[in-house]
């Protein structure tokens, strides 16, 4: 008795099973009818930001020293104090902390990016999720131990600061700064352009000892600079008590005068507390003396008698980022010291004593 077709095929369909599933493990056969994952969906490009950062310095230091030291005599201590600061009033960068911030809410650090530069132009491709970002940027920290970095957590708080202490050092680097807003678009290669500005500054004291023999046991401070300066909105802070700054004696030889510089954030400007930084412009440091002193030199000049004379010099105009100020004096009857500046008023005061604790 024959079997029915229906029963047939499915005898056949069953023994026929194991070759159709073994042809698709073969290697090299056409799997395109069998049941494999496909590749990987793409995935969109994250966006690249070319961001090239370069040092803009704006400074009147060639004009100061051509202007203030004239004579024959100053040419060397024209030249060692240019060379004293030639790692300040500088458009070469060390290092550079590169922070980006969201712009709506708590203006919270989105990324942080930090590089060793040495260049004065250097840029840098980042990879940076589309939004728009607050951007600040700081140069040269690392190398300067008396200034930091604190709370770039939150854009608006991002500050440099100097360590807290009654006397301090002089900064030891030219610190540069920026701030930009960025908009960053999906899946499209942008360039930004950054320039960093000077944030600090320096002032000189030269004096001529006259009758005085040398300077060798002369001390000398400086005093009334900003203690912080606010990245984002380029201003500076000042405490009510702001630190004595030490100067440093420039290594002068067969000199009849001698320096003293100090390198310090800015002092305040005659009506606005919250001094801004410079940024390029035509006559950025010329100001008029005003009726208030600003900032100001502390000179103490040791008497044969064993007392000390003070004389205390202070300045009417103001000492702005990216300046050097050069004040030059000589050392006049019982150790005071006289300048015939006519921005600045002087105070002294015979047999001083140290009411005013000065850390050697």
């Amino acid at each position: 008795m024959n079997k029915p077709l229906s029963h047939i095929a499915y005898v056949l369909g069953y023994l026929l099973m194991p070759v159709a599933l073994a042809s698709c493990s073969v290697i090299d056969e056409d799997l395109s009818g069998c049941d494999q994952p496909g590749p990987p969906a793409p995935q969109p490009e994250e966006p690249e930001a070319e961001v090239t950062y370069d040092l803009r310095l704006v400074t009147n230091m060639t004009t100061e020293l051509r202007t203030e030291l004239t004579t024959q005599t100053d040419i060397q201590l024209a030249n060692e104090l240019r060379q004293y600061l030639s790692g300040i009033f500088t458009d070469f960068a060390h290092d550079v902390d590169l922070s980006f911030y969201d712009t709506v809410g708590d203006s919270v650090l989105l990324q942080k990016d930090q590089h060793i530069m040495d260049a004065n132009q250097a840029s840098y491709t980042l990879h940076l999720p589309m939004r728009e970002y607050m951007h600040l940027a700081a140069a040269n920290v690392v190398d300067n131990e008396l200034v930091t970095i604190a709370n770039d957590n939150r854009c608006h708080k991002s500050m440099l600061v100097q360590a807290i202490r009654d006397t301090i050092d002089s900064h030891e680097t030219g610190l540069f700064t920026a701030r930009q807003k960025m908009e960053v678009l999906g899946n499209v290669s942008q360039h930004f352009d950054v320039h960093l500005y000077m944030a600090n500054c320096a002032a000189a004291l030269v004096i001529d000892p006259r009758d005085h023999g040398t300077v060798d046991d002369v001390r000398v401070f400086s005093t009334g600079f900003a203690t912080g300066f606010n990245i984002c909105d380029s201003t500076y802070r000042y405490d009510a008590k702001p630190p004595i700054v030490r100067t440093a004696r420039l290594a002068l030889q067969n000199q009849t005068e001698e320096a003293f510089c100090s390198v310090t954030f800015p002092s305040p400007e005659q009506e606005d507390v919250k001094t801004r930084s410079i940024i390029e412009t035509l006559e950025p440091f010329i100001a008029e003396p005003g009726e208030k002193a600003l900032w100001e030199f502390r000179v103490y000049v040791p008497q044969p008698d064993g007392s000390i004379t003070e004389t205390i010099l202070r300045v009417k105009t103001p000492l702005r980022a990216g300046q050097l100020k050069i004040i030059k004096c000589w050392i006049g009857e019982h150790g005071g010291v006289i300048s015939r500046n006519s921005e600045v008023s002087t105070s002294v005061t015979l047999n001083w004593k140290d009411g005013l604790v000065i850390e050697n």
